[in-house]
């Protein structure tokens, strides 16, 4: 992969694991709910040609300590600050699919004026997954709110909870991914989500779905490419609104017959990375 396992611990919190390889502009990548740096292994190989990259995995994740607490947004994001303070890292870009989306965005409005990134990929994150009881159907669109009721993220909750199997966990995953994923595939990525405690997932799910980012996604100034895809579970319509809400965004959308679901990058890697690094070598507003 042309990555070396490193792991270092944070001020104020466990003890966490990263992959790191290459030389250039940093680029930091950050993985999404119950996944690990390992995700991005296709585009470790294309990415170490031009750039020093950074692979993380979060708390109680991969192969990161696993402490009993300390599984929400705001915390994750504090986890970053202490992680890029330990590095002695102040100047790189940033890539985050799904719920590592939302620990950006937490970070952009708690700490971004510090430290801010200069070129961001958001892949496949809507800015509100619950939706309200007093919003419309294009409220709840453009917001992605595809969860109705607290009471159906409670039933979610404690599916999470109960599939602690590589199969059951699949399940959960297949609707993740379009049709001609190979189920072994499937079945590995299960497995390395399982190294990721079931207790702890449910907890973090339900922190993620209860947050609300259209204000934060509103005020971002910086260069962003959003990743989108025609079979992913969150609306098409989610991802469009938040290109639409960042001046100069860029917005690419994989056809569900490019591999285009939630995890575009490990069903079409090729393309994915030939997307990824038109945008990162693209020079900058300066």
């Amino acid at each position: 992969m042309n990555m070396q396992r490193k792991s270092i611990r944070i001020l104020d919190g466990p003890v966490l694991s990263y992959l790191e390889g290459g030389t250039g502009r940093p680029l930091l990548m950050l993985h999404g709910w119950s996944q690990s740096a390992t995700g991005f292994s296709g585009q470790f190989e294309k990415l170490c040609e031009t750039r020093h990259v950074i692979a993380l995995d979060w708390r109680g994740h991969g192969e990161s300590e696993k402490p009993e607490t300390g599984y929400r947004i705001c915390r994750f994001a504090k986890d970053l600050v202490e992680f890029l303070d330990a590095l002695s890292l102040t100047d790189f870009d940033v890539l985050c699919h799904s719920l590592g989306a939302s620990v950006i965005w937490a970070y952009l409005s708690m700490f971004g004026k510090e430290r801010p990134p200069q070129k961001v990929i958001f892949i496949d994150e809507p800015a509100a997954l619950l939706a309200r009881p007093d919003w419309n159907e294009q409220v709840q669109r453009e917001a992605g709110a595809i969860i109705a009721s607290l009471e159906i993220l409670a039933n979610f909750t404690n599916s999470i909870r109960n599939a602690d199997t590589v199969a059951a966990h699949a399940e959960i995953l297949r609707p993740m991914f379009t049709n001609s994923f190979p189920e072994e595939k499937l079945f590995a990525v299960a497995k390395e989500n399982l190294k990721f405690p079931r207790s702890h997932a449910a907890v973090l799910l339900a922190d993620n779905c209860l947050q609300d980012w259209r204000s934060v996604v509103g005020e971002i100034d910086k260069e962003v490419l959003v990743v989108a895809a025609e079979a992913s579970p969150h609306p098409l319509d989610s991802q469009i609104w938040i290109a639409n809400q960042i001046k100069g965004a860029e917005l690419e959308i994989f056809a569900e017959t490019e591999g285009g679901s939630h995890f575009m990058f490990l069903e079409n890697p090729d393309r994915f990375n030939f997307v990824l690094n038109g945008f990162l070598n693209r020079p900058g507003r300066g």
